[in-house]
């Protein structure tokens, strides 16, 4: 959602803004959709007033015998009850009709955002850790896994279909002690703290983050009504939804180790091998809450506290601006960190970190208060993964893999795999 203030006195900006993220000029029609919204709710301010008064003037014309004054006025206010029904009906769906609007367009990026069409443009920031030159021929996760007989994705494909895939033994485990590193790290020394939330939530959670309404066909919908969540960004940055904020509390930072569910609609015939792009996986998600004096810092944070998740596995890693054309929807600026994969000699992303301004506090009516003042204003909110569990596992396998197909545990895991030091077949 946007400032319409900001549009009505920017709306070039506004156009500009769009216009880098490819998408046409959306200006005049929002403020036309104003305009008309705005003189609609003022005209039946008006005739509200002039029937309240008229319902006055009723009983005074009354009382005083003067029985046409009367007639006329019940038959003025007959007749402005009739205009309000029309009015709050066209209020109502020129407020959904502009609301709608508002909230298909995607967040304005910052300025040093590079322009570019796709994931080709995105500029390389810094890399951390030298890809290991392997004696072998590497093999990609799913070779590993399924020769170790931990793996298996016909099983899994029998009880759900494609993209799902069954980790049994030694691979369960290390699954598992990754999502309980990653936690730990991110609550015992980062600072954030952990949350255990729904899977489940409703639509104006989804609204709120800005998944719904535009990329709905993406999520899973229950016949409930409920929503899977695709991260638990929806979760997380929905605790404070519709309060205000005490700004001395401020930041606000969160980290939940969840399931994820994605319908992965626009993905066919991407990742369909292996476990890159899996209908439900696990994540452990960072989100904060701040004052907009403190978001860009907090971004720089957030983003250190992801790569040290992979510099502690030893896991060499870019970090990436991303561009114009591969930014998210509701992203002023994304830091991708992406893990070499030597299966597939690539990097492949393991993390996105962006601020996202005031975009989704503004859906979700959370605002703060300054110290010593009754104003209050929207937070900014921020969101990173700390990181997708399932894409640290493959990057595990293949960067730890040995010659007789076995995978070494890397060392800051152990606590967490019972003494298991290698999982072999």
């Amino acid at each position: 959602m946007f400032d319409l203030k900001f549009i009505r006195e920017n709306p070039a900006e506004f156009d500009a803004a769009l216009k880098r993220r490819g998408e046409d000029a959306h200006s005049e029609q929002i403020l036309a959709l104003d305009a008309s919204h705005r003189a609609v709710i003022t005209e039946a301010q008006e005739a509200q007033a002039r029937r309240n008064e008229a319902s006055k003037l009723i009983g005074r014309a009354k009382g005083q015998g003067n029985e046409e004054e009367a007639a006329a006025l019940m038959a003025e206010v007959s007749v402005l009850k009739e205009k309000l029904a029309t009015l709050e009906e066209a209020e109502r769906t020129q407020g959904a009709e502009l609301t709608n609007l508002l909230m298909s367009l995607p967040n304005m990026i910052y300025s040093d955002v590079p322009d570019g069409d796709d994931e080709d443009a995105n500029e390389e920031m810094r890399t951390w850790g030298a890809p290991k030159a392997f004696e072998f021929e590497a093999q990609e996760h799913f070779t590993i896994g399924e020769k170790l007989g931990m793996m298996d994705f016909e099983r899994a494909a029998k009880m759900s279909g494609a993209r799902f895939v069954l980790l049994t033994g030694g691979l369960a485990r290390l699954e598992r002690a990754l999502g309980q590193f990653m936690i730990d790290l991110h609550t015992e020394e980062h600072g954030y703290t952990e949350v255990l939330a729904p899977a489940l939530v409703r639509e104006e959670a989804l609204y709120g983050t800005g998944q719904l309404p535009k990329f709905g066909e993406d999520a899973f919908q229950t016949t409930s009504g409920h929503w899977l969540i695709p991260t638990a960004e929806a979760t997380l940055t929905n605790i404070h939804a519709g309060e205000i904020l005490d700004e001395a509390d401020l930041p606000l930072r969160f980290a939940g180790h969840s399931q994820c569910f994605r319908s992965e609609a626009g993905s066919a015939g991407r990742d369909t091998r292996g476990m890159i792009r899996q209908h439900q996986f696990e994540k452990v998600e960072m989100v904060s809450v701040t004052t907009p004096e403190q978001s860009d810092e907090e971004l720089e944070r957030m983003t250190g506290c992801a790569e040290e998740v992979l510099r502690r596995l030893h896991l060499p890693y870019r970090v990436v601006k991303l561009c114009t054309g591969d930014i998210g929807f509701g992203a002023r600026r994304t830091y991708d960190l992406e893990v070499w994969l030597p299966g597939q000699a690539r990097y492949r992303e393991i993390s996105s970190c962006s601020v996202i301004g005031d975009f989704q506090a503004r859906r979700m009516k959370m605002r703060s208060r300054p110290k010593a003042e009754k104003k209050t204003r929207f937070v900014h909110t921020l969101n990173g993964s700390g990181l997708a569990v399932g894409r640290t596992l493959i990057a595990v396998i293949e960067n730890f893999q040995q010659e007789d197909g076995s995978v070494r545990v890397p060392d800051v895991l152990l606590p967490y795999m019972g003494g298991v030091k290698v999982i072999g077949a």
